[in-house]
């Protein structure tokens, strides 16, 4: 199975627990793979045969920014679940989602969470 990986994508968004996370927000960087038979495109060179990368990063924006959850883990699952239904032939999705400025009381460079999920 082909792989296709977007990295850094980096969103201000409103999720967390804390009633400030929501009312000020914070950065998160999520990571994402997407695996999919990509030997059509491979053998073709041509877009129309391909999964386009940038409607899947558009795909993971709507749902980080126009959406709120208190957990990173509902958030994976939800990017998951609309990458899936966003283009048929991804089999597969692992998304990790970093939450570099959570509120904890020791400095970290962040938390994150990987969410791994295969079509039903």
């Amino acid at each position: 199975m082909d792989k296709l990986q977007l990295h850094g994508l980096s969103f201000y968004a409103h999720h967390g627990l804390f009633e400030e996370e929501a009312k000020l927000g914070q950065r998160f960087v999520v990571d994402m793979t997407c695996w999919a038979d990509l030997s059509k495109p491979s053998l073709s060179d041509a877009y129309e045969d391909t999964i386009c990368y940038g409607k899947l990063a558009k795909t993971v924006e709507a749902v980080v920014t126009q959406q709120r959850f208190n957990l990173l883990e509902r958030l994976g699952g939800a990017i998951c679940e609309a990458v899936f239904a966003a283009d048929h032939r991804i089999a597969r999705i692992s998304v990790t989602i970093n939450k570099p400025g959570a509120p904890v009381p020791v400095h970290a460079g962040g938390f994150s969470v990987q969410i791994n999920r295969e079509r039903a």
